[in-house]
């Protein structure tokens, strides 16, 4: 009999989240308990701790996504406890999962099998609160905005040009456009509106790369809500939002602490996807780990040209942080997939597929080693079903780039099944690279979009749409041209077309729309048809969690 991820979960005995932040060296006094199991570290620790060496950080990412997985996350979970397993003092920092992909796809993204997060449960579900604190403090920016406008619009807010939408941590495609106001004066001002999901807000970015309250506020003063009559932006700052968002954020800025089945500490916050926005773990979180950790292991979302690259040139760029190695994930099945097998058909042997979705793999390699400058080795995450001929396939293609080959047993056997990836990583985070940018902070937003095309994705260049010239043009005007890019392009693709697998090439992205997050830092580029509020499948993972009268769930995986 399989077990399933919950039942692995609680059949192992949680320690005190007390006793494990001291493996680490932070002391109970630096620590807000959440029940006995979870805890918030004080982010002012990092002040504390800046004298101290950072330890090393291995950067966990993927090939491209399809619906067979790739197990970024259980990897990466078993790698910190396979670390640990060989006497290395380990941390993992991960991303909070979302509700949306909780109950519409995922059900659950805290690892899986025997490399789990825990409470698994909690963290999927509400956790402690960062995303309501979140989304509170974006939905009371909204309502100031039309409260303003309601009293007289002294600030001269265009409302044909606001830009600044209500939030809800949920998959819900009725909200992406929606018309308020309605019923009356006493109501407010009738106008178009909409929603994005959680993940999707300018906050989350913003939480998820302040170092501190005071940077934190900063960056919510920047924020641009939409321009006034004279074209000129109007910000979250005149609107004197400031100071009541940053309260309602003022525990939620703090990293939360958990544990490993295998009791590794866990350090879990914020979480942006990386489809839609810049898909990394807080910054806070991922130093902090380095100053208490010799190795730190943490991922970035979707496969290497999405979460990887705005972890370098966003993250990296913007918080000094720097990666010592790469484990690239990828499975059998996912290589099957991208070469062009159906998800039913992935139990048969089939050398010639894995041949063919293998370009997506050496695309994404391409981009670690030649592109981003680091060293890497590939994970392949092992199901029961891979055969010698297919793995052997795999073996001597990445042979020819010179980068090793891992098999990764962690979902059956924890950090035991990960002692050889471990051990290879270690080596590897010793070895120099060239780490290096896709792009210069001085170029203009053009020549970033485009370097992002062609270097990254192997595309031919970019189109701009009539809407994104103009944007384009005015964001340049405004001062914005050094800011770095966070492209929003399907993660199913290096293209704008979800359905171009493998490594296509000569291919053009077309950029729909140019979008300044001035508190966050970047310019969101929205490509294709990307969603920033995405809807529920026609059988949403949520049909199948449920709860007993004891309490217990189950559905999760």
């Amino acid at each position: 009999m399989v077990l399933s991820d919950i039942d692995i979960t609680s059949s192992v005995e949680m320690k005190p989240i007390v006793d494990v932040a001291k493996s680490l060296g932070i002391d109970e006094n630096d620590i807000t308990l959440y029940g006995k199991y979870k805890a918030k570290v004080n982010a002012h620790q990092l002040q504390t701790l800046k004298d101290k060496k950072d330890g090393k950080l291995i950067l966990v990412t993927a090939i491209s996504p399809t619906p067979a997985g790739e197990g970024k996350t259980t990897t990466s979970v078993g790698l910190v406890d396979a670390l640990s397993q060989i006497g290395k003092k380990a941390v993992i920092a991960l991303r909070e999962p979302s509700l949306g992909p909780v109950f519409g796809i995922k059900g659950g993204a805290a690892g899986g099998g025997h490399a789990q997060v825990v409470p698994m449960e909690d963290i999927n579900l509400h956790f402690t609160g960062d995303f309501h604190a979140i989304g509170a403090a974006n939905n009371l920016l909204a309502a100031l905005i039309d409260n303003h406008i309601h009293h007289g619009n002294s600030l001269e807010i265009d409302s044909r040009r606001i830009t600044w939408k209500r939030v809800v941590d949920m998959n819900d495609r009725q909200l992406r456009h929606i018309v308020d106001g309605l019923q009356g004066r006493v109501n407010g001002v009738p106008r178009e509106d909409g929603y994005d999901i959680t993940v999707a807000s300018e906050i989350m970015a913003i939480l998820c790369l302040s170092e501190s309250i005071s940077d934190l506020k900063a960056r919510l003063e920047k924020i641009i809500i939409g321009y006034n009559y004279k074209g000129e932006p109007v910000t979250a700052g005149h609107l004197k939002a400031a100071g009541a968002m940053a309260a309602l954020l003022k525990e939620a800025i703090h990293p939360n602490i958990v544990q490993t089945l295998e009791h590794t500490p866990a350090l879990i916050h914020g979480g942006p996807f990386a489809n839609i926005a810049h898909g990394c773990n807080s910054v806070l979180a991922t130093k902090l780990a380095m100053k208490y950790a010799d190795y730190t292991v943490t991922e970035a979302g979707f496969g290497a040209d999405l979460g990887a690259e705005k972890f370098i040139d966003i993250k990296c760029r913007l918080s000094g942080i720097r990666p010592s190695a790469v484990v690239l994930v990828a499975t059998i099945r996912a290589l099957k997939m991208q070469g062009g097998v159906q998800k039913a058909d992935l139990g048969t042997e089939n050398v010639e597929a894995v041949l063919k979705g293998l370009p997506n793999l050496d695309k994404h390699l391409e981009n670690i080693q030649e592109v981003y400058g680091l060293p890497v080795l590939v994970a392949i995450n092992k199901f029961p079903l891979d055969t010698d001929a297919e793995l052997q396939a795999v073996y001597d293609a990445c042979n020819k780039r010179g980068v090793e080959v891992v098999i990764s047993d962690v979902w059956a056997n924890g950090g035991a099944g990960g002692k050889e990836l471990a051990e290879k990583v270690v080596a590897l985070a010793d070895q120099d690279n060239q780490f290096r940018f896709v792009y210069d902070a001085d170029d203009s937003i053009e020549t970033k979009l485009t370097k992002i095309v062609t270097k990254v994705y192997g595309g031919k260049g970019i189109t701009l749409s009539p809407a994104a010239k103009r944007e384009l043009a005015e964001l340049e005007r405004l001062g914005f041209g050094s800011y770095p890019i966070c492209m929003a392009k399907t993660q199913y693709s290096f293209s704008d077309n979800a359905k171009q697998l493998g490594a296509p090439k000569d291919f053009t992205i077309t950029i729909s729309n140019l979008k300044v997050s001035a508190g966050a830092g970047f310019i969101v580029a929205l490509t294709g048809a990307v969603m920033t509020m995405p809807g529920l499948p026609k059988e949403p993972a949520s049909e199948k969690i449920d709860i007993d009268h004891h309490g217990n769930i189950t559905g999760l995986f």
